[in-house]
C-alpha cells in the first residue's frame, strides 16, 4: 500500500479496489493520501455486499455521500462498511467527511471501482463530482493499461515505477464565452509552467504540447465542435528541459438549458503508462538502423512497409513521392490493383499508380499540416481514401529539411481504435522516412532524374474510346539504374478512328528517354494531321535519320476505325502484335514490316489490313516483356499468349496485370498496350463525291447530297444539310487550288458534312461583315445554322466540317450504305 499524499478537487484519500478472478470479489489494489481519514479499509469486499464500492459497481453509477448521508450509512451496516470513520481527536470529524463511491470501466470492461472521501462538511458540489468522476476516467485508463501489459494476472496491480492513481492530476475550467481558463497549479506544474507567467488563455497551454498533437487538442476545446459526452485525449507534452512527457486528458462540457456548450470541465493527470513500450522501441531503433543503409528509393520504401504492416496488423500499407501536384507511389502492399479504390486502379499505368493531388484534398490538408492525422472506422473521407482505410486509416506526413517530400498511408479493413502508442510510433517513423527519402535522392540522383524524365514524356491518362477500352502498363527494368525508351500512345483522330501506338529507343540512357519523346511527339502530331499510317511511319523514320544520333527506334503503328472494325497496321521492325478473338483463341499476327525507324531514309513500310470484331482484344507490347538473357522471344510470345487467352477481357486492366505477373526481374523496359475493341451499337453511313471545278460545281454537289440524304431517310434536317453544302463547296472553290471532296456521314444522332481541298489555310470567322459586302457570310451561316464546325489539317490541305443534329435517333442500321444515286 502506498502512503503518498493525494490531494485532488477536495477528495484528500483515495483507494482502488479491482475486480478480482472470477468477478465475485473486489480486491484493495491501491490506497494513497491520508489514511488516517478511513482506517481498517477491508482488502477484500464481495460484490454482492453491502458497501459504496460495491454498489457503485453494480450500478455503473457514482454513489455519493455527504457527511449525513455516510452516518446514515454506516449506522445501517456497520459490519460491512469499508473502513470506519475515526472518532477520536484525529480530523476532520465524522460530520464534515464526505465520501465517493466510483466505478472504473463500464460494459464489458468493468474493472473495478475508485473510493474518494475529503474534509468537505456539504458534500461534494456539482463540478467536484464532473471532476472527480473525470478523475476516475484516467484512473481506469491506468488500469486497463497495467491489464494489457500483464495479461492473465488474477487482478491487475500497478506497473513498476508507476501507480494506478495518477498523484500529479490537476483540474481546469475553460469559460467558453469569454474563453478564459482556470487551471489547478497542479496542471501549470505538469506543464512546467510557472503560476505567474499563466494568463488564463487556453493557447498558453497548448504551446506546451508537442505540434503533431496540437490539432487533436483543439477538436475537443473548440466550442464549435463539443458535444455533451465526455472527451478524452492522450496527447505529449514538451517541459522546459526538453523532457517528453505523455499526459492524459478527460473533459466534460457543462451545457445551459437550451443545451448550448458553456464550460469545460476538464482533468489532466500523469499518464506516463502510455510511453512507447519495448517492442516499439524496438521497431523504431530497427527501421532506423536498415534505413541507414538504404541507397534507393524503392529500398527506403520496401522497408517502411516491411517495418509496419506486421506490426500494426494493416491491411494496406502505401509510400508515395511528392512532384509538383502529383502524389507518385513507390511501394504498395499489397501490390494487388484491385486491393485499392477505384481511383488508385485508374492511374495504374505503369508498375505503380500516381495521382493527381487535386483529386485528394483530404490529403492535401493534412500535408500542409504536417502532422499525423489517425481517422476512426466511418469517418468522412473523399472514396480514395476511404476506401484505403475502411475500418481506421493514419496518414504520415514525411518531413525532411522543413518540408514535405512525400506521405506514407496505413489503412485497415477491421474496425480499428488508435492508441497513442501507436500515434507516438506513427510520428517517430515520419521522422526517419523522411530524412531517409531525401538521403535516397542525393544518392540516386541520376537515376531519378532520368526516371522522371521518362514518366513525364509518357501520358499521364489514356482517353475514353467510343466503341472500346484501351488499357497500359510501364515497367522500368530492374537490373541497371539507367532509364529505357520504350513508349505507348493512344490518339484519338476524329471520325471515328483511333491511333495505337506502341514503340523502343535502342539503349538506356537519358538521351535513350529524350529521343523516345522526340518520336513520340513527331508521330502524335503527323497521326493528328490525319496523314495514312505509312505515311506517318515514313516521317517519323525520315526524322529520326535527320537527328544525327546512332540510336534506332522499333515502332507498331495501328489506325482503327472503332465503327467499322477495319484496323491497318505498319510495323518498323518491332514484335508482332497478339490478337485474341472472342472465342478465346490467340495468336501472334502477321503484319508486313519494314525496317527499324532511323537506318534507311528511303524505305517503304508497308500496310496490313485486318478486320476485328466485337470482343476482339489488341496487345501490342515492347521485346522487354518476351525476350531477355534467358528467355527466347518465341518462348516469351507463347507465354503472353497463353496468359492472355486465359485472361477475362471483363476487364482490361486486369488483362495487363496478369499479364506482367509473370515479367519479374527485368534486363528491360517493359511497355504494354492493351485494347478491347467492342465496336459502336449503330454503324454510321458515309459516302463522298469529288467536286470537278465546273461553273455549276455546287449545284451538282447540292444535288449529288440531296439524293443521298433522301436515300437515307434525312428529310428533316435537308434543306439545313443543303445551305451548309452550298457554302462549304463554294468556299473551296473560290478559295483554293486542286481538287475538293465532299464527305457526307450519318450517325445514330449527327449528321457530317465535311469539305477537303489542298489549302492549309483555316477559314477565318469575320468580325463584322459591312452591309455592302460581296463575301465573308458563308462561314457566319454555317456557324448559324450547325451544332459545331471546325477545320482540320490534312495531308497536303485541311478538312472544313459541320454537324447538323438529326431530330430523332436512327436506329443501327445492318451495313453500310450502298453506293448513293448518281448525278
Amino acid at each position: 500500500m502506498t502512503r503518498q499524499r493525494f490531494a485532488f478537487c477536495g477528495a484528500e484519500l483515495a483507494a482502488v479496489y479491482v475486480l478480482a478472478d472470477g468477478r465475485e470479489e473486489l480486491h484493495l489494489a491501491e490506497l494513497t493520501g491520508k489514511p488516517s481519514m478511513l482506517y481498517g479499509l477491508p482488502a477484500v469486499l464481495s460484490v454482492d455486499g453491502h458497501s459504496p464500492a460495491a454498489e457503485a459497481y453494480r450500478s455503473g453509477r457514482p454513489l455519493w455521500l455527504n457527511p449525513k448521508e455516510l452516518a446514515a450509512y454506516v449506522e445501517e451496516d456497520p459490519h460491512h462498511f469499508p473502513g470506519r470513520v475515526r472518532e477520536d481527536s484525529v480530523k476532520p470529524s465524522p460530520a464534515r467527511l464526505s465520501l465517493g463511491a466510483l466505478p472504473l470501466g463500464h460494459g464489458a470492461q468493468e474493472l473495478g471501482c475508485l473510493i474518494v472521501a475529503g474534509d468537505v462538511p456539504d458534500g461534494f458540489s456539482n463540478d467536484r463530482r464532473s471532476l472527480l468522476e473525470l478523475y476516475a476516467d484516467q484512473v481506469a485508463a491506468g488500469l486497463a493499461s497495467a491489464a494489457a501489459h500483464a495479461p492473465g494476472r488474477p487482478a491487475p496491480r500497478p506497473l513498476r515505477g508507476h501507480t494506478l492513481v495518477p498523484l500529479r492530476g490537476g483540474a481546469f475550467i475553460l469559460e467558453l464565452g469569454t474563453g478564459r481558463m482556470e487551471a489547478h497549479a497542479r496542471v501549470l506544474e505538469m506543464l512546467g509552467i510557472p503560476p505567474d507567467r499563466f494568463d488564463g488563455k487556453v493557447e498558453t497551454l497548448l504551446e506546451s504540447a508537442v505540434p503533431d498533437d496540437v490539432p487533436a487538442l483543439m477538436a475537443i476545446v473548440e466550442p464549435d465542435r463539443l458535444t455533451s459526452g465526455p472527451q478524452q485525449l492522450a496527447f505529449r507534452i514538451r517541459r522546459p528541459g526538453g523532457e517528453l512527457r505523455w499526459l492524459g486528458l478527460r473533459c466534460r462540457v457543462i451545457t445551459d438549458d437550451d443545451g448550448t456548450p458553456v464550460r469545460v470541465l476538464g482533468v489532466v493527470a500523469d499518464a506516463s503508462y502510455l510511453r512507447p513500450s519495448a517492442d516499439e522501441v524496438s521497431i523504431v531503433q530497427r527501421l532506423s538502423a536498415q534505413l541507414a543503409g538504404a541507397t534507393t528509393i524503392r529500398d527506403v520504401s520496401q522497408m517502411v512497409v516491411n517495418s509496419l504492416r506486421g506490426p500494426l496488423d494493416a491491411s494496406r500499407v502505401a509510400v508515395a513521392e511528392l512532384e509538383a501536384d502529383r502524389l507518385v507511389v513507390t511501394v504498395l502492399d499489397p501490390p494487388d490493383p484491385q486491393a485499392w479504390p477505384d481511383m488508385w486502379r485508374s492511374e495504374w499505368r505503369s508498375e505503380w499508380p500516381d495521382a493527381s493531388m487535386h483529386d485528394l484534398p483530404t490529403l492535401q490538408s493534412v500535408l500542409r499540416e504536417g502532422h499525423v492525422s489517425l481517422w476512426p472506422p466511418g469517418a468522412d473521407l473523399e472514396p480514395a481514401l476511404a476506401g484505403i482505410g475502411p475500418g481506421g486509416l493514419a496518414v504520415l506526413p514525411l518531413p525532411a529539411d522543413g518540408r514535405m517530400v512525400g506521405v506514407c498511408l496505413v489503412g485497415w479493413d477491421g474496425q480499428h481504435r488508435f492508441g497513442p502508442e501507436e500515434r507516438s510510433l506513427l510520428t517517430a517513423t515520419a521522422g526517419l522516412v523522411g530524412q531517409a527519402l531525401t538521403r535516397a535522392h542525393a544518392l540516386d540522383a541520376g537515376h531519378e532524374l532520368a526516371t522522371m524524365l521518362q514518366r513525364s514524356l509518357l501520358p499521364r491518362k489514356l482517353p475514353s474510346l467510343p466503341g472500346g477500352v484501351a488499357v497500359a502498363r510501364y515497367l522500368p527494368a530492374t537490373v541497371g539504374l539507367e532509364v529505357g525508351g520504350d513508349w505507348y500512345d493512344v490518339i484519338p483522330l476524329g471520325d471515328g478512328h483511333v491511333a495505337l501506338v506502341i514503340g523502343d529507343v535502342q539503349g538506356h540512357s537519358a538521351g535513350a528517354a529524350t529521343i523516345m519523346g522526340q518520336m513520340r511527339t513527331a508521330v502524335r502530331a503527323y497521326a493528328v494531321e490525319r496523314h495514312p499510317p505509312d505515311v506517318v511511319i515514313a516521317r517519323a523514320n525520315r526524322l529520326l535519320v535527320g537527328m544525327e544520333t546512332d540510336l534506332f527506334a522499333t515502332c507498331l503503328y495501328v489506325d482503327l476505325d472503332m465503327e467499322e472494325g477495319i484496323a491497318w497496321f505498319v510495323r518498323a521492325g518491332h514484335p508482332q502484335p497478339i490478337l485474341r478473338n472472342p472465342d478465346g483463341t490467340t495468336a501472334e499476327m502477321t503484319v508486313e514490316g519494314g525496317p527499324p525507324l532511323g537506318v534507311v531514309t528511303d524505305t517503304a513500310f508497308p500496310m496490313t489490313e485486318v478486320g476485328l470484331v466485337p470482343g476482339a482484344v489488341l496487345a501490342l507490347l515492347t521485346d522487354g516483356m518476351v525476350e531477355s538473357s534467358n528467355v527466347r522471344l518465341e518462348d516469351g510470345m507463347r507465354r503472353v499468349c497463353e496468359a492472355l487467352a486465359m485472361a477475362d477481357p471483363a476487364d482490361p486492366g486486369m488483362m495487363a496485370d496478369e499479364l506482367l505477373a509473370g515479367v519479374n526481374r527485368r534486363d528491360d523496359d517493359v511497355a504494354l498496350l492493351l485494347l478491347r475493341y467492342d465496336g459502336t451499337r449503330a454503324r454510321p453511313m458515309r459516302t463522298n463525291w469529288t467536286v470537278w471545278r465546273l461553273p455549276n460545281a455546287v449545284q451538282h454537289a447540292r444535288r449529288f447530297a440531296a439524293r443521298t440524304l433522301r436515300s437515307w431517310g434525312v428529310e428533316a434536317e435537308l434543306d439545313v444539310a443543303l445551305l451548309v453544302v452550298s457554302e462549304l463547296v463554294t468556299n473551296a472553290i473560290a478559295h483554293t487550288q486542286g481538287e475538293v471532296q465532299l464527305d457526307l456521314t450519318l450517325s445514330a444522332d449527327r449528321l457530317r458534312i465535311a469539305v477537303n481541298d489542298g489549302s492549309p489555310r483555316s477559314p477565318v470567322r469575320p468580325a463584322s461583315v459591312d452591309w455592302s459586302a460581296t463575301g465573308g457570310r458563308g462561314i457566319l451561316i454555317v456557324e448559324a445554322t450547325t451544332a459545331s464546325w471546325g477545320s482540320v489539317p490534312l495531308s497536303g490541305g485541311k478538312q472544313v466540317w459541320a454537324e447538323v443534329p438529326l431530330a430523332t435517333t436512327r436506329t443501327a442500321h445492318p451495313a453500310r450504305a450502298a453506293t448513293p444515286p448518281g448525278v
